[in-house]
């Protein structure tokens, strides 16, 4: 079967299409023939080095696809079963692996691209308003990059909450987009943290999202209400350097956290109550999904390099 290959760590250059044997499903796993699969920034700190990886490495924790074959034990799940993974390994494939108790039941009326683009942005948009920091109605939220996928989807779903949402974006394109999503108020990357302090009379916001990281980290500190929270979720522009707790005093008693996914899917219940929602929303129309660009899988480089240099809206997938 074709999988994309990193064999060493580097830019974009070093993912290859390559052949490799099709994999066989363990105790307990499901082979999926991967219909699509998502491209995410953590497998691009994967193939760059920044997460420490055993190589030669395939990219891509998330896909969807049917189930082709299912090993021994597995009894949720049948051959002809359409599923999707936030956590599938090595999804940059023809064909694929994941765990029984980590496939997610593809909900009639949702098509394979919409159900590729949907595990880990709509689980990480979920985990991050629901858990990481819970949104209450009236709540100012900033959100940045609100053109990419995540935050399309938070904008969205921090509506429906009925919060007031704030969002950056780069471009007068990205800023019609934003808009469309329901965002009250977009704004460009320079002076954003004036521009919500501004608009909430120098309160300052309740809670940031950041998955930008090094460019906006400093702003989003300042754009906070005495004992806001910044929840640092990604680190697209770079990892923020080291920070000193005084700041959180100077700051105004402020609360910092850095989540990731797996810490929010301890178990099959909470993964499937946020899989549930997300994907219902999406089947019943209420949540829009925004597939930006779909490539081959021999293009997954240039998917790469589109991605870190944020030439993409929304979703971005591979299609085997």
């Amino acid at each position: 079967m074709h999988s994309v290959i990193a064999r060493q760590a580097g830019g974009p250059e070093v993912l290859e299409l390559a052949e490799r044997a099709r994999p066989v499903p363990g105790p307990g796993q499901l082979l999926i023939k991967v219909a699509a699969a998502g491209v995410n920034f953590i497998d691009t700190y994967k193939r760059g080095g920044i997460y420490k990886v055993q190589r030669p490495f395939t990219p891509g924790s998330e896909a969807s696809g049917t189930v082709e074959e299912v090993g021994e034990g597995v009894t949720g799940f049948s051959p002809g079963d359409r599923v999707a993974t936030a956590e599938g390994i090595d999804c940059y494939a023809e064909f694929a692996l994941v765990d029984e108790d980590k496939a997610l039941p593809v909900p009639h009326g949702l098509d394979d691209f919409t159900a590729a683009a949907l595990p880990l942005q709509g689980m990480t948009a979920h985990y991050l308003i629901n858990s990481s920091f819970r949104v209450e109605p009236g709540h100012n939220v900033l959100v940045h990059a609100g053109a990419g996928g995540v935050g399309l989807l938070m904008i969205q779903l921090l509506k429906a909450k009925g919060a007031r949402v704030f969002t950056t974006v780069s471009t007068a394109g990205k800023e019609q987009l934003a808009r469309e999503a329901g965002a009250d108020h977009v704004l460009r990357y320079d002076g954003f943290a004036a521009k919500v302090r501004e608009l909430t009379d120098g309160t300052g916001a309740d809670v940031v999202y950041d998955g930008v990281g090094k460019d906006t980290f400093d702003g989003s500190l300042a754009a906070l209400r005495i004992r806001g929270m910044l929840v640092l979720f990604g680190a697209a522009s770079g990892p923020v350097p080291p920070v000193d707790p005084q700041r959180l005093n100077a700051g105004g008693s402020l609360y910092l956290t850095r989540p990731t996914l797996g810490h929010y899917l301890l178990n099959a219940q909470e993964r499937r109550w946020r899989a549930d929602e997300i994907f219902g929303a999406a089947a019943d129309g209420t949540l829009k999904v925004r597939i930006g660009a779909r490539y081959p899988l021999a293009e997954a480089a240039q998917a790469h390099a589109d991605l870190e240099q944020r030439r993409t809206t929304g979703k971005v997938i591979l299609v085997p």
